[in-house]
């Protein structure tokens, strides 16, 4: 009878081991641009698709693009925290004031690449901005590649930007084109192709590879960029899961998200948002757009005129019990670092 009952025991605990090996999960991930643009296309796909192979295919993950799920683009982070969905990519920027630390980046002139930036950003929120993301599980902090400005009427100097009312994709980019002259527009990515062909806008700031997905160099044929390894900004992002949708998984595949998650990661969002930037920028050239590079006098201009917002920056950090001027000086040294020569 004791034989009988630990092997029938010992048959349970075998049925709870299958049982628990095979669990299937599904993620539901949402985002906010079309399934063709660089990151849905080459960064989440890719992802989902490893996640999927890595798991034995135990986690699927769904992919709902352009707001599918339903909600606007400011509304993604909190998706992610409350558990409408399980997984979300969106821009930081969209909430202002809400993640006060990861602003250091999107100070002008500070960027360098994507891919450079991206782990140099992803380093830096590990130490700094942990606490302002403690309602998610963070996969990966990143940014984009150089930004710069797209417009009917051509931008060759500072002044060509007095009055022109232009997009702006965050609370850093709109003080930005501000203080350079223009009138800015706050909105997310998705509204620019309306907004410029019903003249709501003059002009977007988006890097190249966003440009294809939008058909903006079809509704503007001038784009503004600048001289030296420095773009005039970057947005950041960040693409978050579920707290109670991770912390459920079993412990070897919450090891499956981990091993996709991190520096690594963001680097790769930040390369293939370069690699974009090129295919965005061949395909203006194709059409024969006006592609503008200011020359470093001129990017000079701008970058003087753009410096007061750092200083503007870090006493408002200050106020805010947090030390601006040191995050400033450790974001550009990370940067630095992680762009070499």
């Amino acid at each position: 009878m004791k034989l009988r009952t630990l092997l029938t025991a010992a048959v349970a605990f075998g049925a709870m081991t299958v049982t628990s090996f095979a669990q299937e999960v599904t993620l539901k991930l949402h985002q906010m641009l079309p399934p063709q643009a660089t990151i849905p296309a080459k960064a989440l796909t890719p992802w989902a698709e490893k996640v999927m192979a890595d798991s034995g295919g135990r986690i699927k993950v769904e992919l709902y693009p352009a707001m599918q799920l339903g909600g606007k683009p400011p509304e993604l982070y909190d998706q992610a925290k409350d558990g409408v969905v399980d997984l979300i990519w969106t821009v930081i920027g969209y909430t202002p004031g809400r993640f006060p630390t990861t602003e250091a980046f999107e100070l002008p002139f500070n960027m360098t690449t994507g891919e450079a930036t991206s782990k140099a950003f992803h380093e830096f929120c590990e130490k700094h901005c942990a606490k302002e993301f403690a309602d998610v599980k963070v996969i990966a902090w990143h940014a984009h590649g150089p930004g710069l400005i797209h417009s009917k009427n051509p931008i060759n100097k500072l002044e060509d930007m007095n009055g022109l009312k232009i997009r702006g994709g965050s609370r850093m980019i709109n003080q930005l084109l501000e203080k350079l002259g223009a009138t800015p527009v706050g909105m997310p990515v998705p509204a620019v192709p309306e907004s410029l062909s019903k003249g709501v806008i003059d002009a977007t700031t988006i890097p190249w590879e966003v440009t294809p997905s939008l058909k903006v160099a079809e509704l503007v044929k001038n784009h503004t960029g600048f001289s030296g390894k420095n773009g005039l900004y970057t947005q950041t992002f960040v693409f978050a899961m579920n707290k109670a949708a991770y912390d459920k998984l079993p412990d070897d595949l919450k090891k499956v998200i981990d091993a996709n998650s991190g520096i690594e990661t963001a680097a790769m969002m930040g390369r293939v948002m370069d690699e974009g930037d090129k295919i965005g920028l061949a395909i203006a050239q194709k059409a024969g757009n006006n592609i503008i590079t200011l020359d470093e006098a001129e990017t000079q201009r701008w970058k003087d005129t753009a410096a007061p917002l750092v200083e503007a920056w870090e006493a408002e950090m200050a106020g805010k019990g947090i030390d601006g001027k040191a995050l400033v000086a450790e974001a550009r040294a990370v940067i630095e670092k992680h762009t070499g020569n």
